[in-house]
């Protein structure tokens, strides 16, 4: 395999400037890898999944995911803080569901890639 050496064509200068004129703050990268990590664990992905479909209790949640009640709220509460998952009260119950159309994107995306 050959090795291309930029020393030998120089600095690219142009595409330098055309990118950094672009680039965000490191700040708004940084926020944007902590919200990829949430992302980031298989839990959630399924959480994620089933707000796809339809909002949802607690319990439900628990019930179709095979998992105790208090792993599915310690989970939904890290979705929460992302602002991924929003939840409304109805009497005793709460139902949860994704904040916004942003992260069923987001999720549809990271199927698709993997799937392909």
């Amino acid at each position: 395999m050959e090795n291309f050496i930029c020393e030998e064509h120089g600095v690219h200068q142009d595409i330098i400037e055309k990118v950094s004129k672009v680039m965000p703050d490191e700040a708004v990268l940084y926020d944007a890898a902590e919200l990829l990590k949430v992302f980031g664990d298989s839990t959630r992905i399924r959480i994620i999944f089933v707000l796809c479909q339809s909002e949802m209790c607690v319990c439900d949640i628990a019930g179709l995911l095979g998992m105790t009640q208090s792993a599915i709220s310690h989970q939904l509460r890290v979705l929460k803080q992302a602002r991924l998952v929003a939840s409304r009260r109805e009497g005793k119950a709460i139902f949860y569901s994704l904040a916004d159309s942003h992260v069923k994107t987001i999720f549809y995306h990271a199927m698709e890639h993997v799937m392909e």
